[in-house]
């Protein structure tokens, strides 16, 4: 269904930027069609509303058709609902990323009832990437979406349990159980908890950028990059991330510009040398953005100074992308669960956060090192411990099996 999903909008409509917003989350495949700019498209928009002209409109493959949905109804449309079916579990994994999901197929597998609770769409950023080329096991590298789908197809073969849709607000202990609650005023019983919530990238926090994130600022390249064809576009970050989603802009952009605030880019050297070959890419480092400046409510510049020498330059990109690092998703924690001070948790070598029963893995984690596969591992490492953890306080079960060779995807 998804897969034929049109909406029709406008660039300027904040309604339409939300809808957008929720498919981007839960990687929902849709094709955009700015009314603004197809009088054919406004036609059948009217034809579809009774001759109201009303946006955003949501035609799905069946015929079926909402017509400025909330967050609530759209998620049931898109079956993006559920509840727990079980009153406890022996291990809660908060974050359905590679750390998560790699954590319950071992968890699965060694048949313990596990819950992923997923916010949004499984996989994790790993699901808006284009393509995944130093997973080990993928020779010719792999998208990002069906990296993802791979992993939760594994995990749920093991029968775990995901929900996705649920965001979590607190987890605290209340006896010998866990206690993991959403913002839905829901509540999530647990032996054990492992947070994988991974994180996401920051933002500038100059001006203008707010009234324009959605619009003409972007943070997901995959999300928002093939609204561009054709355009100019800036990148901001020169390190891996950023040449990585700069590469794939430029397979549809006209040309891409990269800027970088350091006088040297960090991205790795094979990186480099890709851009370098590419004649609709270039790079400027040593540069801060001062200011994004708007026309109506559309992006008409970007304010950049020269560090070496303070004078303002203004670049009129059509599309801006921003990937200045990543911040940890752990703003949601209690203080029983400590944090350093960039807000990543901290743990001991089982991965145990200060909160005894809690884990952390991945990106979330203090000292992670910020890639998929490693997320992966440190998943592995989680499902580990918490089995240590929950025998030592008689839980475990089928011990053996969690020993045995893991299969590889499939």
């Amino acid at each position: 269904m998804a897969d034929e999903l049109t909406v029709y909008g406008v660039d300027w409509c904040p309604e339409c930027r939300r809808v957008k917003t929720v498919l981007g989350e839960y990687q929902i495949p849709y094709r955009w069609v700015d009314t603004d700019h197809d009088s054919g498209a406004r036609t059948h928009v009217e034809k579809i509303n009774g001759g109201d002209y009303r946006f955003p409109t949501l035609e799905f493959s069946d015929g079926s058709v909402l017509v400025e949905p909330a967050n609530a109804e759209l998620k049931v449309k898109l079956g993006i609902t559920g509840r727990a079916s079980k009153p406890i579990y022996d291990v809660i994994i908060v974050g359905g990323g590679p750390a998560g999901l790699t954590a319950a197929i071992y968890t699965g597998r060694d048949s313990f009832d596990t819950l992923i609770i997923e916010k949004a769409g499984l996989g994790g950023q790993v699901g808006l990437t284009q393509v995944i080329d130093n997973f080990p096991g993928f020779d010719k590298g792999v998208g990002g979406a069906e990296f993802a789908e791979r992993l939760a197809e594994q995990a749920q073969r093991f029968g775990t349990e995901p929900l996705q849709g649920e965001e979590v607000s607190n987890i605290h202990r209340d006896g010998q159980y866990l206690v993991v609650t959403s913002v839905n005023k829901r509540e999530y019983i647990g032996r054990s908890v492992l947070i994988t919530t991974g994180s996401h990238f920051q933002q500038l926090n100059v001006p203008g950028e707010m009234e324009l994130i959605g619009i003409r600022v972007h943070y997901c390249a995959t999300c928002d990059g093939p609204f561009y064809k054709g355009k100019s576009l800036m990148v901001i970050g020169g390190g891996n991330s950023g040449f990585e989603e700069g590469l794939f802009l430029s397979t549809f952009a006209k040309d891409v510009t990269i800027v970088e605030h350091n006088p040297e880019v960090k991205a790795s050297k094979i990186l480099q040398d890709k851009v370098a070959k590419m004649e609709n890419m270039k790079v400027f480092s040593n540069r801060d953005v001062k200011e994004f400046k708007a026309d109506g409510t559309s992006l008409s510049s970007v304010l950049i100074e020269k560090r070496d020498s303070g004078e303002i330059e203004e670049w009129k990109p059509e599309g801006v992308f921003v990937f200045i690092g990543l911040k940890p998703n752990s703003a949601f924690l209690p203080d029983t669960i400590e944090c350093d001070n960039w807000g990543f948790i901290k743990t001991d070598f089982t991965l145990q956060t200060s909160l005894k029963g809690v884990y952390a893995a991945g990106d979330v984690r203090s000292g992670s090192t910020k890639q998929a596969v490693s997320a992966a591992g440190e998943g592995t490492t989680g499902a580990l411990m918490i089995r240590q953890y929950l025998q030592s306080i008689g839980e475990a079960r089928n011990t053996h099996a969690i020993e045995r060779e893991l299969s590889p995807v499939k």
